[in-house]
């Protein structure tokens, strides 16, 4: 079986950091994990709007890297910690970067992620159509 570990130029710091991967490729099937609202530098952005935004740009630059778009994306998973207080925002952030009703989706409210200030975080599969 084909099995292609896909990391964009932009990821390469927190690879060589964590050890994780941001995707997998098998075949035409995309696993991508551990997207969160952080740039480059690997610093948690702080302000919650802006981080929300920043996981989405994150998740375009890891699914452009296997060859997909966010219309591609079958199955997410979201981890959110504080889930009421920052709701309403985050699906506010959603709708306007991410296609509605475009695939299955499950929130999980959890009490922290990897590091602290990170509010959300994503995981999802995607299957590319080109």
């Amino acid at each position: 079986m084909y099995r292609e570990i896909v990391i964009p130029a932009q990821m390469q710091k927190i690879v060589d950091r964590a050890g994780d991967v941001p995707a997998v490729r098998v075949g035409d099937t995309i696993y991508l994990a551990g997207q969160v609202g952080r740039g480059e530098d690997l610093q948690v952005i702080e302000d919650p709007a802006e981080q929300f935004q920043a996981m989405w740009e994150n998740l375009n630059i890891a699914l452009a890297a296997a060859g997909c778009v966010f219309e591609d994306v079958v199955g997410m998973t979201t981890y959110h910690v504080d889930m009421p207080r920052h709701m309403e925002l985050f699906r506010l952030i959603k709708d306007q970067m991410f296609p509605r009703a475009n695939c299955a989706w499950t929130c999980v409210g959890v009490t922290e992620l990897a590091h602290p200030g990170l509010l959300a975080g994503l995981k999802c599969i995607a299957v590319r159509s080109g």
